[in-house]
């Protein structure tokens, strides 16, 4: 997707065998360790790798309205911002692989996300490398197995299909509080990951977070799913994802982490259910998603930079989208989403079920492969949500609405390298 600037280590260079027979061998000694040299070259340069360096910088000057002057129950006032990350959080990694021979490569990838506008790490400031730490082993026929801080099965054959999140709406298209995984928010821990080679379009994975936390094997455990299928112009994709936890023994630090942002919807026991499916005609594409979150014992969602008190016995959504993307030139394109979700808080004393309406527009115009110029708006509104602060209008990485609607417009600049 990237244009990348590959290190090759310096032990990999080696002599050719015409360099070698260039050489003036002024004696027999010097022709055996030359001969030698060249007779082993097939098994030293068999053995490669290389370490690739990458990232992405997004910056805008974004326009939103009703953005709370406090907090929850302040009045609204609209800004305008310089802000980092409006189509996708702007970072860097490094990316290594090594030929093992017999199709097989050692592979690794740390990343690191930060702020375009100020320089500031991103997850908090907890996390060196908050968006992925792994390390696996990768086989051209038997799969991909990785260990760390990783991204689960719907991000990988799922999310990507929409236009959220690593989709051409990215993060201000994201649905409301990322309840279904439909941005790279949710990192799981400790994990363990299966990827299948692909066959005959077809590719399947499994994944398992541990909670490393003695005594409560369980507790903030995570387990994920799911599988992809590519046949000519069409995209299918459909994932799982289940996170076990204790609500009243809360453990921040197990698979999916509380410190560092990565969960958007605290409480006890949640699970994701989602399907897309995506058909291209040309360069242009449709698509249309499906997803379902259910979380027992809900204490609170995230909101803007922090998460929101809300206390339930249950918060479950139904995310519906549609989209489109047209190329009026090889360079511009033009794209709209629109998300519907419904969304029903059950606690001991009633029920509240809000409904949100989601509408993205884009216009986007790329200079090159790797840097583009973007103006997106957003429009968001909420209905039945009781008057709760928690439901008010919240476009993903902008500061909650003090009502329910809000609108914003971001001009940007986005480079890849």
């Amino acid at each position: 997707m990237h244009s990348y600037k590959t290190i090759q280590p310096a032990n990999a260079r080696v002599a050719t065998p015409h360099a070698i027979r260039r050489r003036r061998t002024g004696s027999r000694p010097a022709t055996v360790i030359a001969a030698c040299a060249a007779g082993l070259m097939p098994c030293v340069s068999h053995a490669q790798s290389s370490v690739t360096l990458y990232g992405l910088i997004d910056t805008s000057i974004t326009y939103a309205t009703n953005q709370r002057t406090q907090g929850a129950g302040s009045p609204g006032s609209g800004s305008v911002a310089l802000t980092s990350g409006a189509l996708n959080a702007s970072r860097w990694g490094l990316r290594g692989r090594e030929d093992l021979g017999g199709g097989m490569a050692a592979v690794f990838t740390l990343e690191n996300g930060f702020s375009g506008t100020n320089g500031k790490l991103s997850q908090k400031g907890v996390d060196m490398f908050g968006r992925q730490a792994w390390l696996g082993v990768s086989s051209r026929t038997a799969g991909t197995l990785t260990f760390g801080r990783q991204y689960d099965l719907i991000l990988d054959f799922v999310t990507p299909l929409g236009a959220s999140g690593p989709g051409w709406g990215g993060n201000l298209a994201v649905h409301p509080y990322d309840n279904d995984d439909s941005n790279r928010n949710l990192r799981i821990n400790h994990a363990v990951k299966y990827t299948s080679p692909t066959y005959r379009g077809l590719t399947f994975g499994a994944m398992y977070g541990f909670s490393n936390t003695a005594g409560a094997f369980s507790n903030n455990a995570v387990w994920s799913a799911g599988l992809h299928y590519a046949n000519g112009p069409l995209k299918l994709g459909a994932g799982y994802l289940k996170i076990s936890r204790d609500r009243n023994a809360p453990n921040p630090d197990g698979a999916l982490s509380t410190v560092d942002g990565s969960a958007t919807i605290t409480g006890g026991n949640q699970q994701i259910w989602a399907m897309a499916g995506r058909y291209s005609f040309g360069p242009h594409s449709v698509g249309a998603a499906w997803s379902h979150s259910a979380t027992d014992g809900v204490s609170g969602v995230l909101q803007g930079s922090g998460i929101t008190p809300l206390k339930g016995e249950s918060l479950v959504f139904d995310n519906f989208t549609v989209d489109g993307r047209y190329f009026v030139t090889p360079a511009f394109s033009v794209g709209a989403a629109y998300t519907y979700t419904m969304g029903r808080f059950d606690t001991r004393t009633g029920q509240t079920r809000p409904k949100w309406n989601h509408v993205v527009a884009q216009a986007d115009y790329a200079f090159s492969k790797r840097t583009d110029a973007y103006l997106e708006a957003v429009y968001q509104s909420v209905s039945g949500g009781n008057g709760n602060p928690a439901f008010n209008a919240t476009v993903w990485t902008m500061t909650p609405s003090a009502n329910s609607n809000q609108l914003v417009v971001a001009l940007g600049l986005r480079h890849k390298f």
